[in-house]
């Protein structure tokens, strides 16, 4: 086996190759390098839309890799400190829901935090796992939920002995970081697998200025978001594995869900990015980390914001925390996130990455410019000035964590009645409702409803949250599990 060298880009490479060979095209796509589509041309480029390829020996295949895709993986596992890796075209959602389907079976449980991504419950509905929700401690007045902690962890595994997998959240989209060493080590010696949803940490392979990756702390997988801080294409992602994992069984199971024609853009942009992370990503992040830090300053300084970071650090609740994350509460100056958010974008032409009730995200990576933090903080600095209130008709963004009553694949696909949101108090929800982004369920398929949550998701509409998940577009209604059913 050659060594692996870093300056490789085995897939640009290969398509490089190709190009200039000019052969021509009796497969699909299609548009044929572009010919047949003269108006896709001129919005991504002649280059980009000749490389829009489909699988052929000489550029390998993404669902059985021998060689330029191979060699592409094999240099993403020593990047990221991983025994293996998997380019995953079908963005982190498949690589969350592969952890799971490649370590649950259907009535096998799995213990994890209820502040996930709607991806990870999708594949509960999937293969019929049993979750096991760890009650999440609140950050007050912030409302978000902190870490998974080892105390609570250590309680749920002595409860469910029979248990086959561990999962967390690290870091979660506010920056919060949990004791992933110790997870591991407590699900380990209980012989349960660790899967880290680690979306928002890809940079955490390259500084030990940052918190311990999954990798590092001895997880079983990990599925990494290369597309928000790595630099990739929008859509695509890592898969991370351990040692302990078959590999080829993980293949598998991804070609369960995975397209058979992978976008050669989506695998060129992980190639290239990877390279980049790996020959550059130290200095870039610690320019990151700068900016971040910077703007925390700034914005702390206008007053009413709270841009929080390691002070929230306590060693269990909150571990460790991610300090890229420029995560911000608003209600000090008496409005919502969703409504700064709204405002940053309709009024000054800064698009942040959420708001939710309490607090806003500026998502800050290897991209951006220390020009544009400054415009965000005077932004910020205007919106106080000219629209703070006094805030009394706000309600706390505190995190609720719903009670399970049925499993979610058995809620999912029970029988259903559709209800007004206030008649539907005390019943089981039969599908989700979320606001997106982050993606994290208010409800879940299993879920009871109550009032509590339907006043939050009330006013989480009237401020203009985008709410997802129903049958109903509008979210006047939900579905509920039958009485009768």
């Amino acid at each position: 086996m050659k060594p692996l060298d870093q300056h490789r880009a085995p897939i640009y490479e290969g398509l490089e190759r190709l190009r200039r060979k000019r052969i021509v095209p009796f497969d699909v796509p299609g548009h044929k390098r572009g010919r047949g589509n003269p108006e896709l041309v001129a919005l991504l480029g002649k280059k980009c839309v000749s490389i829009d390829v489909n699988s052929m020996k000489p550029l390998d295949n993404l669902g059985h890799p021998i060689s330029i895709i191979r060699e592409a993986e094999e240099l993403s596992a020593a990047a990221f400190g991983a025994s293996h890796a998997f380019l995953m075209i079908g963005g982190t959602t498949s690589s969350v829901q592969t952890m799971i389907l490649a370590t649950c079976q259907a009535g096998q449980k799995i213990i994890l935090p209820r502040n996930v991504h709607k991806s990870v419950i999708n594949a509960l509905v999937l293969c019929g796992a049993i979750p096991v929700y760890i009650e999440m401690s609140v950050q007050e007045p912030i409302g978000i939920a902190l870490g998974l902690e080892t105390e609570r962890l250590a309680q749920a595994i002595a409860e469910h002995p029979d248990a086959v997998a561990v999962l967390v959240n690290n870091p979660t989209y506010y920056g919060i970081c949990s004791d992933l060493k110790e997870i591991v080590n407590l699900a380990h010696a209980s012989g349960m697998k660790v899967l880290v949803d680690e979306a928002h940490g890809t940079h955490l392979s390259f500084s030990d200025k940052l918190p311990q990756s999954a990798m590092q702390a001895g997880a079983d997988m990990a599925a990494v978001s290369m597309h928000k801080s790595g630099g990739s294409l929008t859509q695509s992602s890592l898969l991370l594995i351990g040692e302990e994992m078959n590999a080829e069984y993980v293949r598998q199971i991804i070609n369960l869900t995975q397209s058979t024609s992978a976008s050669y853009l989506l695998l060129a942009s992980l190639d290239i990015s990877r390279r980049n992370l790996a020959l550059r990503g130290k200095e870039s992040f610690e320019k990151v980390m700068e900016m971040a830090q910077y703007a925390r300053q700034e914005i702390n300084a206008i007053g009413g914001y709270y841009a929080y970071a390691k002070e929230l650090v306590d060693g269990q609740k909150v571990y460790d925390f991610d300090v890229t994350k420029l995560a911000i509460y608003t209600q000090g100056i008496g409005l919502t996130g969703i409504e700064v958010y709204d405002l940053l974008r309709d009024e000054y032409d800064i698009q942040i990455e959420f708001g939710d009730i309490g607090n806003i995200l500026a998502y800050i990576s290897i991209g951006d410019r220390l020009q544009d933090i400054e415009r965000l903080v005077g932004a910020l600095a205007d919106i106080k000035r000219l629209y703070a209130r006094d805030g009394k008709d706000l309600i706390s963004g505190e995190y609720i964590q719903p009670q399970v009553i049925l499993s979610p694949q058995n809620a999912f696909y029970d029988e259903r009645e559709s209800l007004e949101l206030q008649e539907a108090v005390g019943r089981i929800c039969g599908e989700f409702v979320m606001c997106y982004p982050p993606g994290i369920p208010l409800l879940a398929p299993g879920e009871l409803i109550t009032q509590e949550i339907v006043d939050y998701i009330l006013f989480a509409k009237e401020r203009g949250c985008s709410l997802q998940g129903t049958e109903d577009p509008e979210v006047k209604v939900v579905n509920v599990i039958k009485e009768d059913s």
